[in-house]
């Protein structure tokens, strides 16, 4: 007799409160296609139900609400030369992150302890953000020959200065108080007051609930930075940056500076050219990602990023090209053309 999988998704309706639970732990909760279609399926449903005045999306386990999405099967695939899959994940996924920032209903994001990737597209669109003192949110796709994506690119290129452009090209995760000051989140919760926020949320308002649990967040960090970080982030070109990072004298800026130098030059040019075009609306900013998505499956570093990083876990990627300057512009430009038939056309 074999035993059932364990469900993926947890959903009930608790009091006034329409609940998400992501349920894979152990993988930190990261995102398969099936959850994403039960996220999508239930909040359609809650959508038009009188009960339902509040959606809450959090993660099971102590290790955070979602590591991202789920990578390896998405390499499976590429490795297949199956795009089926990614098409199917990308299209639906994105769909659900534009959803949820439109949704007719409060919908609180719990992004305690680990929030990466696919886990900020499915919190930091929602109405009501919160993190607590154990969140690490960030968006390190450069670092496996990908480009933020789920709206990132929309989010960090509207962040405050040039901080988001830091988070981009780097990978660096952030805190709790740097997520705020970013614009990434709304709300500081002390992670012991997450009880008490769920039973608040269950009586249906949640302006009321985090008005009475969430605290004022620390100092931030990164924010604290901005004045190296502006100036040496302002360039639109990557080797710029890099120049500039390497010639000041904060300790900061040389490590940012080696960190970038690790990461996928073909991923480091895309991603700077798509949070410098800024797009208006998050929808823009998902028909966007979702080109480059695809060209990153195809031709770009993503399949030996990801075999370096989760598979053979060597840690030593073979990029290609393995220099910024062999990276041209015609290289680029591929990375943005229209898809035709394929497009995903959320912006209409």
């Amino acid at each position: 007799m074999t035993t059932p999988a364990p469900v993926q998704v947890l959903l009930g309706v608790e009091g006034s409160l329409g609940r998400i639970t992501l349920n894979r732990p152990k993988a930190i909760n990261s995102l398969t296609l099936d959850m994403v279609r039960s996220m999508t399926a239930a909040l359609e449903e809650w959508r038009a139900d009188d009960r339902v005045r509040v959606v809450l999306i959090d993660g099971a386990g102590e290790r955070g609400l979602c590591a991202g999405g789920d990578i390896r099967a998405l390499y499976d695939a590429a490795k297949a030369q199956d795009d089926a899959l990614p098409k199917a994940f990308w299209t639906e996924e994105y769909r659900l992150n534009a959803m949820l920032s439109h949704y007719p209903k409060p919908v609180v994001g719990l992004m305690d302890g680990v929030c990466m990737g696919g886990g900020v597209g499915i919190s930091a669109h929602g109405s009501h953000r919160v993190v607590t003192e154990r969140s690490k949110i960030g968006m390190p796709e450069v670092g496996i020959g990908f480009v933020p994506d789920v709206g990132g690119t929309f989010l960090l290129s509207h962040a405050p200065g040039e901080l988001g452009t830091h988070l981009a090209l780097t990978g660096a995760p952030v805190g709790g108080a740097d997520a705020v000051a970013l614009g990434l989140a709304d709300h500081h919760l002390p992670s012991e007051r997450i009880p008490d926020l769920v039973a608040a949320l269950a009586e249906g308002d949640a302006d009321a609930a985090l008005a009475r649990l969430a605290e004022a967040p620390p100092e931030s960090p990164v924010a604290a930075q901005r004045t190296w970080i502006d100036e040496a982030y302002a360039a639109d070109d990557v080797a710029e940056v890099l120049a500039r990072l390497r010639a000041r004298p904060e300790e900061a800026a040389a490590r940012a500076a080696e960190a970038i130098g690790t990461k996928s030059p073909t991923s480091l040019k895309v991603t700077l050219r798509a949070l410098r075009s800024r797009p208006e609306t998050l929808e823009a900013a998902l028909d966007q990602e979702f080109r480059i998505a695809l060209r990153c499956i195809s031709e770009g570093d993503f399949v030996e990023g990801v075999r370096a990083t989760l598979v053979d876990k060597d840690r030593d990627p073979k990029w290609s090209p393995d220099r910024l300057q062999d990276v041209g512009e015609e290289d680029l430009r591929r990375f943005f053309a229209p898809l035709g038939a394929d497009e995903l056309g959320l912006s209409g």
